[in-house]
């Protein structure tokens, strides 16, 4: 048998992400929030093409985005429920980490290992943050697929967000939700 860690299967098993709204003070510092970035970095990708980059929000950022998402929103005619809701997720917000999913060109590495790269980065920086004792949460929605907000933040026409990582520290535990039914979505394939 190979050695087991079973701290990281146990972690794995039981790992939940912490509502975005629900995360507040602190969050982590730089060197922190570095030690998370490079976990991130750790992922599989292949070609070492790293077609990914981050995008750091700090407060102020954060608090600017919120704007924009607010103008853009409205000029959009989004219901206004709605678009507030949307809106304070920023406003509320600490810190954010953006995953750019920042494909390269290659002859070798299609385009949708490179998508799915960028799409473990986001778990992994998600993961990295709660091993580390921090709250997060993996978030998208469609200011994430705007092209004026997505061109605001400095994103490349050829680029686009995989994600949103929030974090924080834990102000309320959430109750765990249903799990797959793994038997249900298992197949032992058998020619």
């Amino acid at each position: 048998m190979p050695p087991a860690n079973p701290a990281a299967l146990d972690f794995l098993l039981t790992r939940r992400s912490r509502p975005a709204r629900t995360l507040g003070l602190p969050v982590p510092g730089g060197a922190d929030l570095r030690t998370i970035l490079t976990a991130a970095a750790r992922t599989p990708d292949h070609g070492k093409l790293e077609p990914w980059r981050f995008i750091v929000l700090n407060r102020a950022a954060l608090s600017a985005m919120a704007g924009r998402v607010g103008a853009r929103g409205a000029a959009l005619g989004l219901d206004p429920e709605k678009l507030a809701k949307t809106r304070d997720e920023y406003a509320m917000a600490h810190l954010a980490v953006i995953v750019v999913a920042s494909p390269k060109e290659s002859d070798k590495i299609p385009l949708s290992e490179q998508t799915y790269s960028a799409g473990a980065v986001c778990l992994a920086a998600l993961n990295a943050a709660l091993a580390a004792g921090w709250g997060a949460n993996w978030l998208s929605g469609w200011p994430s697929r705007d092209l004026e907000l997505t061109a605001w933040l400095g994103l490349e026409p050829h680029e686009n967000i995989a994600g949103i990582i929030h974090l924080g520290t834990e102000t309320a535990a959430p109750s765990d939700r249903p799990r797959p039914d793994i038997d249900a979505i298992t197949t032992w394939f058998a020619p």
